[in-house]
């Protein structure tokens, strides 16, 4: 598995491939623990050495079964991010619900947004005690886009801080936008982000304003959302694929579709070339992929390790379909 360090901290090395382990908080649908686990051996074995998770994903049950599935690997061997920025408070109630946010458990919990300073630490120590992990190597802000103010001014000292201190490898912040998070790289001292969904096959906006402040300041980028939620993971894309978390509209399925076609004559896949397409770009360091099975792993490897012709994206630029690659 390629590796990439960060620009700025070359101690911290990204596989190419990162385990996004937010199925492993039953995203949609849940699975069991031996599942999840098995999950983590096979990216593992294939050379998978970064692992993402945040207290958002399934009200904990993300970081416990990580934690839980990485234990007795040398520490120093593997990368684990995750989150801060909302913490997890107890719901009264003696009959919870299950979860309203996408996550198939019992609604125990309740999330409240918080990016102030004591509010990053104590949920940096929840977050440790679920995981039984002794540091994480990155902390991302959580979903800043409407607390951009209190996340600036004391979230991301408090991180910045405990970095400096050698509690935590790197600073970062993720979001679904790629302005704000552009804003983070110019204007804070930040280590990388993670930008889900604003660099694919099918939406480029991150190319006019992360990726180059990236470049510029010498900040990492992850990518997440590599497929669009669904649209990009298939050979071809049906009528059903979802787009964004839904349905995909009907010009978004004629491009997939169409870069599809070309993908096709050139010997590859879409869901091949998207991830080749995003890893292309110098600023990015790693691409998370959401795995929740051992099959799922293997696919994931298998693309990842697909070789793409470089005479693809000419032949996709010139159909007016994706910027170039870099």
């Amino acid at each position: 598995m390629i590796t990439a360090a960060l620009p700025r901290r070359p101690q911290l090395r990204f596989t190419s491939l990162g385990f996004g382990a937010a199925p492993g908080g039953n995203l949609f649908r849940a699975i069991d623990d031996d599942t999840f686990a098995a999950a983590v051996d096979s990216a593992w074995n294939a050379g998978v050495r970064y692992f993402d998770t945040a207290p958002h994903y399934g009200l904990g049950l993300s970081e416990r079964r990580l934690g839980a599935a990485l234990r007795g690997r040398p520490r120093d061997s593997y990368l684990v991010s995750t989150k801060v920025g909302r913490l997890l408070v107890p719901a009264p109630g003696a009959a919870p619900g299950r979860d309203p946010e996408g996550f198939d458990v019992p609604a125990t919990h309740r999330r409240v947004w918080d990016f102030s300073r004591d509010g990053v630490r104590r949920s940096l120590e929840a977050s440790l005690q679920r995981s039984g992990l002794d540091h994480f190597d990155v902390v991302y802000l959580h979903d800043p886009d409407e607390h951009l103010t209190q996340a600036v001014t004391e979230a991301l000292p408090a991180l910045t801080e405990l970095r400096d201190q050698g509690v935590i490898g790197a600073v970062g912040a993720g979001m679904n936008q790629s302005p704000m998070l552009a804003r983070f790289v110019r204007e804070t001292d930040i280590d990388l982000v993670m930008c889900a969904g604003r660099y694919t096959l099918l939406d480029q906006r991150a190319a006019h304003d992360l990726l180059p402040a990236a470049q510029q300041h010498g900040v990492g980028v992850v990518v997440a959302g590599v497929y669009n939620s669904g649209v990009l993971a298939t050979d071809q894309p049906q009528e059903d694929a979802t787009y964004d978390y839904g349905p995909a509209p009907a010009e978004i399925l004629r491009r997939a579709r169409h870069i599809a076609a070309i993908c096709a004559e050139h010997g590859v896949t879409l869901p091949e070339a998207a991830l080749a397409f995003v890893r292309g770009h110098p600023a990015v360091v790693s691409t998370v992929v959401g795995l929740r099975s051992p099959a799922e792993v293997g696919e994931a490897a298998h693309r990842a390790a697909a070789a793409v012709p470089d005479t693809l994206w000419p032949a996709l630029h010139a159909a007016g379909l994706v910027q170039p690659a870099t």
